[in-house]
């Protein structure tokens, strides 16, 4: 498999800091280019964690994403008070979200009235969540890690497409994918001999692994664009592991 290469994967592409940094305070142009990739990437997992955490309606957790990129981010320039060495930008921006809200929140209350331009939450809906802001393992945690997973996933398929290993996407599907995100039952390696063309079942068996490694490969290069070198690399690795695990789903081979 070597001959195949995982330079492409070994390459650390730009940082989710080296975004942070341009959107914070570059020049117009290329702020406004690293702003919407940044939020393209946190926009889910906030919204998620509004509708499952704070258990915002559907409609008012992106009317309430609208208002604080609109509010925080664009108007008062969230992105540049973001600090490497104060610890992760997903933290950074989910603390800001939920302080943010929790202050519309008490205007509200106080007012008696929606807020202007209207975040609305119901009366039923606040209950203790103003007290329970400060632990960010939540939704917003487990939907990032997924999105870090299919990240990988999808760079993996792409490797896998531009080198024409077919069988090594394949395998990986039937016997780790499919049964991981659809509970579908492993497939037999005789029935993967048949289907790629292999020469035995102990053959299907080294392709896997193979996939394992390129997939590892895929993983780490994703998560190098927001960790610093290898150690932190597997932290993060680890905690993704463990957030997905957390999140009720079972532990993973492919992580």
């Amino acid at each position: 498999m070597s001959s195949h290469g995982g330079g492409d994967f070994e390459r650390f592409p730009t940082t989710h800091w080296s975004l942070v940094a341009r959107a914070g305070v570059d020049e117009a142009e290329r702020k406004r280019e690293a702003l919407g990739k940044l939020l393209g990437r946190y926009v889910p997992p906030l919204r998620a964690h509004l509708v499952y955490r704070r258990r915002l309606s559907d409609a008012d957790a992106d009317d309430a994403v609208q208002q604080f990129v609109a509010d925080k981010i664009l108007q008062r320039d969230l992105i540049a008070k973001a600090e490497r060495e104060r610890g992760k930008f997903r933290t950074f921006l989910l603390t800001s979200l939920n302080r943010w809200l929790n202050n519309r929140l008490r205007d509200e209350s106080a007012q008696k009235r929606s807020p202007a331009g209207g975040v609305v939450v119901r009366a039923g809906e606040r209950s203790a969540d103003l007290a329970a802001t400060d632990d960010v393992t939540d939704i917003f945690d487990a939907q990032w890690a997924r999105q870090v997973l299919d990240h990988a996933l999808v760079q993996m398929q792409a490797e896998c497409e531009r080198t024409g290993r077919g069988d090594v996407w394949g395998v990986f599907q039937c016997r780790l994918l499919r049964p991981l995100l659809e509970g579908a039952p492993p497939t037999a390696y005789e029935e993967l001999v048949s289907r790629f063309g292999l020469e035995s079942p102990a053959r299907a068996s080294n392709v896997l692994m193979t996939a394992k490694r390129m997939f590892t490969r895929a993983l780490r290069s994703v998560v190098g664009e927001y960790a610093r070198g290898p150690d932190e690399i597997d932290l993060e690795i680890s905690e993704l592991r463990n957030i997905l695990a957390g999140g009720g789903k079972h532990s993973t081979p492919v992580l």
